[in-house]
């Protein structure tokens, strides 16, 4: 089936696509404002009422209204089909041709509703989680902002729904079941059933310290609420851990890997290694990376051995670390896209799961847009669309400049501080253990110049033109405290990319150790979407 004739999406940032291309929009916030108003406002609207709603001014708002009409008619219409439709009197949107991912969003909900699909449940409750029509808020037109807030009223409760009747269907999934109401509890942050059940889903999972943790957050969250008995708290964290039946009680074996090397188009010779046996998964490089140190220090190790118990595992060393030539001279978005095509096609891969961590996450996206018929599966962990030059904050871009800074003077020092900046941001809950390899695999990995250098590079990155191109079925991973790569930035990925499924992890590592209560939760979930 094509794409639509027209495609308005409300879900994140205001997009319009004609036939799947990407129509520019106006700059004007309130003629793309305008135009959300008549797509969700069927039948006509009295020009009066559409000037009082956007133009309280005392200078002519029927002219600036005439104005937006003409640019949004160059917008939705075409040879088939005039959407926009006005008269002396009223302005109208057919939309019969039309389709409005809020709107599908609603119908979704109500058939999963009836249906009872857990997965559909799951799938259209991440969905509607997306900021709609966030950026479209007009703080100076109350009557739009509260049709705004109206809509994204709408679309919460209508989560809560969603949420509220898979608490129902996952009584005998622990893990999965306190996912779930984790974003309940913070949607309905004074639903006591909520609060309860959550406690009792984390201690049946075996997540005994994050129960504790969270029953203590839900009593200072329900103190004054009135008729809440919080004793029910107490007997939810008593519940008894079911847990899964371990595979194996013997130590794992040693696993081993054969390196390999190929080029890049401009000619850079890129690592890469193979592992485990069965189907391919295709692991993108991210920042740094090295073939070897990753695969002996307990950052990686829980990772790559979960990802080779089943399939055969691939990844590769990124250009200008690791074994991967280090005498680059451009490191720039495009090439990283060019790398990981060379391994792929090293390796002879035809068809494969992708998974992208941190800053291998715009990767995947780049080449699952570029190979659609290569990439299966899209599993993105940390990722974001845009880098923190491309869309951070003045503040942001700023602490990024300074810490390239920082990178190009005092990476290779043998005192640590420097690269402990980093390890503090990417897993600042993790053991010092864990913290002390980090810091060696930093120094390892490159030289001072290229780990600033590819920072810098990071920073341009932006992938948000192609989200909506993704074919494959793609699940969003991201920590809630991650403090490398805000959570904002995930459930963007997950709201832009068509049907991606989004999984919210309650920990503050960028990079999970294995004894982070989250690693299970996010492992689990990656080996359940990619067996189905």
């Amino acid at each position: 089936m094509g794409a639509p004739p027209l495609a308005i999406d409300l879900v994140g940032p205001i997009a319009v696509r004609r036939n799947g291309e990407p129509v520019a929009l106006p700059q004007s916030k309130k003629t793309r404002a305008l135009l959300a108003f008549l797509v969700l406002n069927r039948g006509p609207q009295r020009r009066e009422r559409l000037c009082e709603i956007f133009w309280q001014v005392p200078d002519d708002p029927r002219g600036s209204l005439r104005w937006a009409l003409s640019k949004l008619r160059g917008v939705v219409n075409d040879e088939a089909a005039e959407r926009i439709k006005a008269d002396r009197e009223y302005v109208s949107f057919d939309d019969a041709d039309v389709s409005v991912d809020l709107v599908k969003l609603h119908e979704a909900a109500e058939r999963a509703l009836r249906t009872g699909d857990a997965d559909e449940i799951e799938r259209v409750a991440a969905a509607l989680g997306g900021d709609l029509m966030g950026d479209l808020a007009l703080s100076d037109q109350p009557e739009f902002e509260q049709f705004r807030l109206g809509e994204r009223e709408k679309a919460r409760a209508a989560r809560v729904a969603l949420l509220r009747a898979l608490d129902g269907k996952l009584a005998s999934d622990h893990a999965r079941r306190a996912n779930r109401l984790y974003e309940l509890v913070e949607i309905e942050p004074y639903d006591v059933d909520a609060h309860v059940g959550l406690v009792a889903a984390l201690a049946q999972a075996g997540r005994k310290t994050e129960a504790e943790r969270q029953k203590a957050l839900s009593e200072k969250a329900l103190q004054g609420v009135e008729g809440a008995d919080l004793s029910r708290l107490n007997m939810a964290l008593s519940a008894k851990p079911v847990q899964k039946p371990s595979s194996s009680a013997s130590q794992p074996a040693v696993i081993r890997q054969n390196v390999r090397f190929c080029r890049g188009r401009d000619g850079v010779r890129i690592a890469y290694a193979t592992a485990g046996a069965g189907a391919p998964v295709v692991k993108a490089a991210n920042w740094l990376n090295h073939l070897e140190y990753d695969w002996e220090s307990p950052v990686w190790t829980h990772v790559f051995r979960s990802l080779t118990e089943r399939t055969k595992l691939v990844r590769y060393d990124a250009r200008g670390n690791g074994l991967s030539d280090w005498d680059v001279d451009d490191f720039s978005f495009e090439h990283h896209v060019d790398d990981l095509e060379a391994v792929v096609d090293a390796a002879k891969l035809e068809r494969f799961p992708l998974i992208g961590i941190s800053g291998g996450c715009a990767t995947c996206i780049a080449y699952a847009v570029r190979h659609p018929e290569k990439v299966s599966k899209l599993v993105l962990v940390g990722g974001y669309a845009r880098g923190w030059r491309a869309g951070g904050t003045d503040e942001r871009i700023k602490q990024n400049e300074a810490m390239v800074t920082l990178t190009r003077g005092g990476w290779g020092q043998d005192n640590p501080a420097f690269r402990q900046l980093f390890t503090s941001l990417f897993m600042p809950d993790a053991p010092p253990v864990n913290q002390h390899w980090f810091n060696e695999l930093q120094r390892k990995t490159t030289s001072p110049e290229n780990a600033a250098d590819l920072l810098n590079a990071l920073g341009d990155v932006d992938v948000t033109d192609r989200l909506q191109a993704v074919q494959a079925p793609t699940l969003v991973i991201h920590a809630r405290g991650d403090l490398r790569v805000p959570l904002s930035a995930g459930r963007d990925l997950a709201a832009s990319i068509p049907d991606a499924r989004f999984l919210m992890l309650e920990t503050n590592n960028h990079l999970m150790p294995e004894n982070d209560p989250a690693w299970p939760v996010c492992r689990d979930a990656i080996d359940a979407f990619l067996g189905e």
